[in-house]
């Protein structure tokens, strides 16, 4: 019998790729102490059958950062641990079968060449000559990535293992987690059961490497973990005489991955209509189990396969595999820290690439865990996205349909889901869909994000180019730069921090001084010991004890977990408000004359002066008015009673009827502030962006003493900038920037765009971005010329480092 330890600095629950690269990665600084446990073998949960796919290119800057470290750690993994890993860089092609397809591969390529990673646009002829087999009639454009390959996956597991034991880490089989406990908001310990015996093993920390069981490890600890199984299809064939080494191919417009090895064929699928499983919970002696075979709802793919690659016709098939992969609801993995509970970590819901995922994963994690802060920004992947909601099963399932087969589809921008819709509604929701409104989704909220013309389908038809609601959302914009327009962002988070100690609170956490009078609002940003942006916020003061925080709605999670992990002692109390007030900017040159026929407030700003706020009569109810923008105009955000919503709208629009009031959307929202140069917080501005050189430094003041960040904001106002954000406008007005596009500086890549979109009132595409500025002053970094690639095809930019559009902020005050 192996007895368990009493005590254990970290307990990674998971045996699965995952969990042993947590374990390797641990161990390689230095930490001792580690126990992996495993409820039965390693690698029998779904790493097992994975196909072992390595590849580099991800959708975005960071997540390509940390493919691009897996597959170089795969490569060097068997020399330092012994252990054949099967990896093998054989290169992968991805062939465009449309011109969408081939717009979407292009733009990821000039992304990857921004990160380094090496990749050739190419031919449907280099296709074939680099896969002869291949039939590439109908292919109009490819790439081609040298680096990337393909390996063994349990062997990978195994050498990960083995690693982390030569290491110190001790990893032990047939070890099933019982319970997990806490005490005070962190974790303590956990019950498991082993060889018979049951033991309680103390801990420091707890990482969930549980793959599709994870959901589950999260309830034991109260931590809501979103993803659910579904079944994965792929056949392997006979071995074929005279195959040849081949790159991995991915033919994404018919669902299809194909892998060579040892003389035979593997083909999967991620079709678009996925078959969820273990809907009544995975089986407790499921172990390197398959599932069982339906051909006919993988038929369709190898009738396509079968005429894309025609030797298939006469090759036997060898094995049909079935087996499950857990998928998240956004096609994305978690990691990092529970925004409910200290030190229960997270590193699963790999939606079927986790070999390719977790050699970085687990290093990103382990040097978070190490340090107290992600390396760079992972937002992308954050554990603290999910709402609380997205733990509900029926949510999970109805979703899961749908998450498999959008890996491999077009990735549109501005796409929406389709399945699992409707969970949280604003109380317009049905007065603007009455309207013409069209929902997308962000976080579980329908947010309208354009409003179609009574004659006009009301759905999206997605395209590279300019998508069926541009010109809506152009005469919104219109409406807004010229008129008034009104929005409903409800999904705004809101909190309130109030108590004895909430301003000194807010003032250790806040860069901009909090100290002012009720009424005031304080824009500023909440920063991390390295000065990169943790939250990005404004602050209302409602009196001398309560304070008033609106945060994106999407990082609401985020941000009450941030503030949550900061409070010690102060007697402070916070709380998520958000569902009990909408919210509805009321934005534009004539917004001052719709206020006055619906409020007998004074609107002047000698009364009510640009960034403060009051309580106001809006018809025959009350709403909080606050004077900002996120659009660059006059304007006023109405923060209405949730019961109260209804009226005041109607309010509004029966009394703007005169003034050619318009509903306006999200769409329209964004572009607007991206011509003003407002910074998006998870694109322009990250916890990896230095506030002074996300350009900032106006809502930081170093004066009113410590603050979280600020040591790190005077060594870079004494050591210089090193990097600037700038602004961009194509001079050519056809081109479209959505984000990661390359940005060329003298005709070198320097940097991707953080964020694009559509100036509407400047007449051109508008993108953001940071570029190198080391020693240097704003006017030589305006001095170069610089370009924009899109899909390979590089666009001439005029760059700003002051908002292209209204420069000195008149029109906000007006």
């Amino acid at each position: 019998m192996t007895s368990l330890p009493s005590k254990a600095r970290v307990v990674i629950i998971g045996g699965g790729v995952a969990g042993c690269s947590v374990a390797y990665h641990l161990a390689k600084l230095g930490w001792t102490d580690i126990l992996l446990l495993e409820r039965k073998q390693l690698t029998s949960g779904t790493t097992w059958h994975a196909a072992g796919l390595i590849g580099q290119l991800r959708a975005s800057s960071n997540m390509t950062r940390l493919a691009k470290y897996t597959a170089d750690l795969y490569v060097r993994l068997e020399e330092e641990t012994g252990v054949a890993t099967g990896m093998r860089q054989c290169g992968s092609i991805s062939v465009a079968l449309t011109e969408a397809r081939k717009e979407e591969l292009y733009r990821g390529a000039s992304m990857a060449r921004a990160r380094g990673v090496e990749v050739e646009e190419i031919s449907p002829a280099e296709a074939k000559e680099k896969y002869p087999h291949l039939e590439v009639s109908d292919v109009v454009g490819a790439v081609f990535i040298p680096k990337d390959g393909q390996g063994d996956p349990a062997n990978i597991t195994q050498a990960l293992a083995k690693g982390a034991r030569m290491n110190g880490a001790r990893i032990v089989e047939q070890a099933k987690v019982l319970e997990i406990h806490k005490d005070k908001g962190r974790v303590t310990g956990v019950t498991v059961e082993h060889e018979g015996e049951t033991t309680r093993i103390a801990c420091d920390h707890i990482v969930n490497c549980a793959g599709m069981w994870a959901h589950g490890v999260g309830r034991m600890a109260g931590v809501t973990v979103p993803l659910h199984a579904c079944e994965h299809f792929y056949i392997v064939t006979e071995a074929i005489p005279s195959l040849g080494r081949l790159p991995v191919l991915r033919v994404q417009d018919e669902c299809a991955y194909y892998k060579e090895d040892a003389g035979k064929i593997l083909l999967g699928a991620f079709e678009p209509v996925a078959k969820p499983w273990g809907m009544q919970g995975i089986p407790e002696d499921f172990c390197f189990d398959q599932l069982p075979e339906d051909f006919d709802h993988f038929e369709p793919i190898l009738e396509k396969a079968v005429k894309r690659m025609p030797l298939l016709a006469t090759a036997g098939i060898h094995t049909f595999f079935n087996g499950p992969e857990s998928f998240t609801p956004d096609d994305r993995y978690y990691l990092g820290e529970a925004p409910n509970l200290k030190n229960f970590w997270v590193c699963c819901g790999f939606n079927s690439i986790g070999i390719q995922s977790s050699g970085g994963a687990g290093m990103a994690l382990a040097e978070w865990m190490q340090d107290g802060e992600a390396p760079f920004d992972l937002w992308d992947v954050d554990i603290r996205r999910v709402q609380p909601f997205q733990g509900n099963k029926t949510y999970l399932y109805n979703r899961s349909v749908e998450t498999l087969g959008l890996l491999y589809a077009d990735h549109f921008p501005y796409r929406q889901p389709a399945t699992a819709r409707g969970v949280r509604r604003s109380p317009l929701h049905e007065h603007l869909k009455a309207r013409g409104a069209v929902f997308g989704e962000t976080a579980g909220w329908e947010r309208a994000n354009w409003f179609a013309r009574p004659s006009q389908e009301r759905e999206y038809r997605y395209s590279w180019k300019r998508q069926n609601w541009f010109d809506n959302a152009r005469d919104e914009h219109m409406a807004v730069r010229t008129g008034v327009g009104v929005f409903d962002m409800t999904s705004f988070g809101k909190i309130r921090v109030e108590g004895r100690d909430a301003l000194s609170f807010l003032q250790k956490l806040c860069a901009n001084d909090m100290d002012v009078a009720p009424g005031k609002i304080v824009y500023t940003q909440m920063l991390n010991a390295r000065g990169g942006i943790e939250s990005d916020l404004t602050v209302t003061r409602l009196s001398d004890t309560a304070f008033f925080l609106v945060v994106p709605g999407a990082t609401l999670q985020r941000d009450l977990a941030w503030l949550r992990r900061h409070l010690g002692d102060e007697f402070v109390v916070i709380t998520d408000v958000t569902a009990s007030e909408s919210v509805l900017p009321v934005m534009g040159p004539r917004a001052r004359d719709l206020m006055k026929k619906i409020s007998p407030t004074d609107f002047s700003n000698e009364a009510f002066p640009f960034g403060t706020a009051q309580e106001i009569e809006v018809g025959m109810g009350l709403a909080r008015a606050h004077r900002v923008t996120y659009v660059g105009e006059l304007g006023w955000e109405l923060y209405v009673p949730t019961d109260q919503t209804a009226h005041v709208f109607e309010t509004l629009e029966q009394a703007g009827t005169d003034l050619g009031l318009k509903l306006c959307g999200l769409h329209t929202l964004d572009s607007c502030r991206i011509e003003k140069a407002f910074r998006h917080f998870g694109h322009d501005i990250t916890d990896e962006d230095h506030v002074l050189e996300a350009g900032l430094g106006f809502a930081v003041k170093t004066a009113k003493g410590d603050f979280l960040g600020r040591d790190a904001v005077l060594k870079k106002k004494e050591g210089g900038l090193e990097r600037r954000m700038v602004q961009f406008q194509l001079k050519d007005p056809e081109p479209l920037v959505f984000h990661n596009e390359a940005i060329l500086r003298d005709g070198e890549i320097v940097g991707t765009v953080t964020s694009g979109n559509y100036g509407h009132f400047l007449g051109g595409a508008i993108a953001m971005g940071y570029v190198p500025c080391a020693g240097e002053s704003e006017a030589e970094v305006l001095g170069s010329t610089y370009e924009i690639e899109i899909a390979g095809e590089r666009f001439a930019a005029e760059a700003s480092l002051k908002p292209l559009y209204d420069p000195k902020s008149e029109r906000v005050r007006m």
